[in-house]
């Protein structure tokens, strides 16, 4: 018997107890893609609320500043990837901030951008996720912009996917709403659990979308950018409060498995 058959045959979601954040996510990145060194490059961004945010990277942190709500800025590390030659996913885990990240998707080809901006409420609320989260569509210094803007999208609505993270991580994501999304863990330690959270997904560009979730039963959120192109690759990043209840930062990726879809023939979903 393998150690995912045996892991299989012993858990029991019954009894088995909810898994916390730092153990799901433990090996999650296997499988994402490398990443790539910003040093010496800048950015500046302007929000759709038109406040600001600029970017000055080296090889190891990068120093930014902002206006309105995302706050004044500081130094902290960053974590990127290039999911295509001209888009550009870029996590600053804020160290100079308890609980908070701060995600960036840019493209350089049409200077369009996306923010997220991900925060650990100080306490639980009943019924609400404890980490917010709040969305920017943005353009930056670079050049004019071309194309649309990012917005939500509701493309995902009906569609089935599988999602493999390591050879100890494969789940399942059904898209219900615009706002609400079910998963079920196929492999790994929460095999056999699953839920409905909220969620987000705004289309970035022609098969690429940016999909959060915000859990109910832990402290934890997440930002992904689904590539369902050619490549079908994921990228994204986990912020949440782990067993300790410390605030911990986390990257993942991986494979996107499309299993199929549905259409509402009459009423729609929210």
């Amino acid at each position: 018997m393998t150690d995912i058959q045996h892991d299989q045959a012993t858990h029991d979601p019954a009894t088995d107890e909810w898994r916390t954040y730092d153990e799901f996510a433990a090996g999650i990145d296997t499988y994402r893609l490398p990443n790539t060194d910003l040093a010496g490059t800048a950015l500046s961004l302007t929000l759709d609320d038109d406040s600001t945010l600029s970017l000055a990277f080296d090889t190891d942190a990068v120093t930014w500043t902002a206006s309105g709500a995302i706050g004044s800025g500081g130094t902290d590390p960053y974590d990127a990837v290039a999911v295509r030659d001209d888009v550009v996913f870029v996590n600053l885990p804020l160290t100079s901030v308890e609980r908070e990240a701060i995600t960036v998707v840019y493209s350089t080809r049409t200077h369009r951008a996306l923010v997220a901006h991900s925060v650990i409420g100080e306490e639980d609320v009943d019924g609400t996720p404890r980490v917010r989260q709040t969305f920017h569509a943005a353009v930056t210094d670079a050049g004019d912009p071309t194309g649309e803007a990012p917005a939500p999208s509701r493309d995902l609505i009906g569609k089935r996917n599988i999602y493999r993270y390591s050879p100890q991580h494969l789940y399942e994501h059904v898209y219900v709403s615009s706002q609400r999304y079910a998963w079920q863990c196929l492999e790994g330690v929460q095999r056999g659990h699953g839920d409905m959270d909220l969620s987000t997904v705004w289309k970035f560009a022609d098969g690429l979308y940016l999909f959060c979730f915000r859990e109910f039963r832990i402290a934890v959120a997440s930002v992904w950018l689904h590539d369902l192109g050619y490549d079908l690759r994921t990228t994204g990043i986990f912020l949440g409060l782990n067993g300790a209840g410390e605030s911990e930062h986390s990257r993942a990726g991986g494979h996107i498995y499309p299993l199929g879809s549905v259409s509402y023939p009459d009423a729609q979903p929210v």
